[in-house]
């Protein structure tokens, strides 16, 4: 289950939870939200395999990158061999492998930059919502441990 989606359910949770009157306090369904916060345990390794998919997706385009720089560039050097006897078709043939070869290593090191960057945008959404999700639960938890405390004073001055 998409996590995102276990965050708008905790936060219905919270919405459709009766307020305390005279206070910023709620009382939350403790078997719903705990049902939640199993799902959100079992939701955030999912998050997590979906980020290292990614980053092996980035792997691999990199060494398929890698693969075909070494390709073009034997190629370029057999060529150029080839050609050895005229020079300015080996002037030729040696600027453009040589500029190939520069094409093919930056798009590889983009492609890496932005792979990382993806990498790191997604990660630290996670951390956000996580965090956020977190802060949730320990005010609902405090809460509702607060409203117990008031209760067992209350009836303990009966």
């Amino acid at each position: 289950m998409d996590i995102l989606h276990l965050i708008d359910r905790l936060e219905e949770l919270f919405n459709e939870s009766r307020a305390i009157p005279f206070t910023h306090n709620v009382v939350v369904d403790e078997e719903k939200m705990l049902d939640l916060i199993d799902q959100m345990r079992v939701a955030i390794p999912e998050e997590m395999k979906k980020a290292q998919q990614v980053m092996t997706q980035r792997d691999r385009i990199l060494a398929q990158a890698q693969e075909e720089a070494n390709r073009t560039l034997v190629l370029a050097r057999e060529k150029g061999e080839q050609l050895l006897e005229r020079d300015s078709i080996v002037q030729s043939a040696q600027s453009f492998a040589e500029q190939r070869a520069t094409d093919i290593i930056a798009e590889a090191d983009q492609t890496r930059v932005e792979a990382d960057q993806y990498v790191i945008e997604t990660l630290t959404r996670l951390e956000l919502e996580l965090e956020r999700y977190l802060n949730q639960v320990r005010n609902g938890i405090q809460t509702v441990q607060e409203t117990q405390a008031e209760a067992q004073a209350e009836s303990e001055t009966e």
